[in-house]
Formats: C-alpha cells, sequence, structure tokens
C-alpha cells in the first residue's frame, strides 16, 4: 500500500514473506536510482563541500544526482559531473553500483570515474544546491577519510574502487 508519493520518491508499507517463513508488515522507501561520479584529476580529486540539509551541515562527497526517468546512468553522470562540478569527462569508467541502506531502501548508486577533464561552459548549479568546489591531493583525501572529514559513504566506496585506476 503506497503511503507517500513525492516529486523524487515514494513509500510503500507491505507484508513480507522472509525466506525462513516469517511473515512481517515493513516500509520501503523508494527514491529512484542515482549516480556518483569520482572525478580524478592530475594530482588527486575534485570533490565537493555541499551543505546537506537533512543533516543540517556540510559534508565533503563526490559529484551525484539522480536519474532522470528512462535516463541511462552514464549520460546522468556526464550530466551531474557539469552541473555540480563544473567539468565534463572525455573518459568515464563505470565502477559498478552500490545499494545505500537497504534494509529499508531500494536506492540503487551507480559509481563512474571521470578522467581527462574540461571545464564545462555548461556549468550550473540546481538553485537548492549550496556547493563549493575542492580540488585536493590524494594523501589530502586519504586523510579526510582516515579522520571522517569524509563521511559519506558513496564517496568513500568510489575512493576505494577507483584506487586500481
Amino acid at each position: 500500500m503506497e503511503i507517500f508519493r513525492g516529486r523524487r520518491l515514494w513509500i510503500e508499507q507491505s507484508a513480507v514473506r522472509f525466506p525462513n517463513g516469517v511473515e512481517a508488515e515493513k516500509v520501503t522507501v523508494h527514491p529512484g536510482s542515482a549516480v556518483a561520479i569520482l572525478p580524478v584529476t592530475p594530482t588527486g580529486y575534485r570533490l565537493l563541500r555541499q551543505y546537506r540539509y537533512a543533516i543540517g551541515q556540510y559534508i565533503v562527497e563526490a559529484p551525484a544526482g539522480t536519474m532522470e526517468a528512462g535516463e541511462d546512468p552514464a549520460a546522468t553522470a556526464h550530466r551531474e559531473l557539469i552541473e555540480e562540478a563544473g567539468v565534463a569527462a572525455k573518459t568515464m569508467i563505470p565502477r559498478g553500483f552500490i545499494y545505500t541502506t537497504p534494509g529499508y531502501t531500494d536506492e540503487k548508486i551507480w559509481l563512474f570515474e571521470a578522467r581527462d577533464l574540461v571545464p564545462s561552459r555548461e556549468f550550473e548549479k540546481d538553485a537548492d544546491e549550496v556547493i563549493e568546489i575542492m580540488d585536493v591531493t590524494r594523501d589530502e583525501t586519504d586523510a579526510m577519510v582516515a579522520d571522517g572529514t569524509i563521511c559519506d559513504a558513496k564517496t568513500i566506496c568510489l575512493i576505494h574502487r577507483c584506487r586500481g585506476g
């Protein structure tokens, strides 16, 4: 049964039967899929310091955004990289996907590594985004993950998954 529908997500409550036979009422949040991109620079990464209203603070994170209906993940990644980080990527490497919090949502975030960056004239943040662009070295990024400055799960996953390249 649908209990809420908004512009970007919907929430349902349903009876669930688990593989062990137990039945329970569960709530599932369906926000749709998204992408996250790690822009790789010659010396490190381009990250964002972005205000997140749900937690009431700024966090350091990779550019990311919601996929439009029917949009391919790679197309979303190219679009969001330009909109949020002001650069376009000549090379976009898929790095799989993650489920953010599968205990209550089916949200899937597709991960991409962006290389061969060039400035974009199409740079235009959404009106409700408060973003500062940060170019950081790989060592600075490692220190920020270690000390908790970078606490965003998708960004930590991206840094880990992109280390092979």
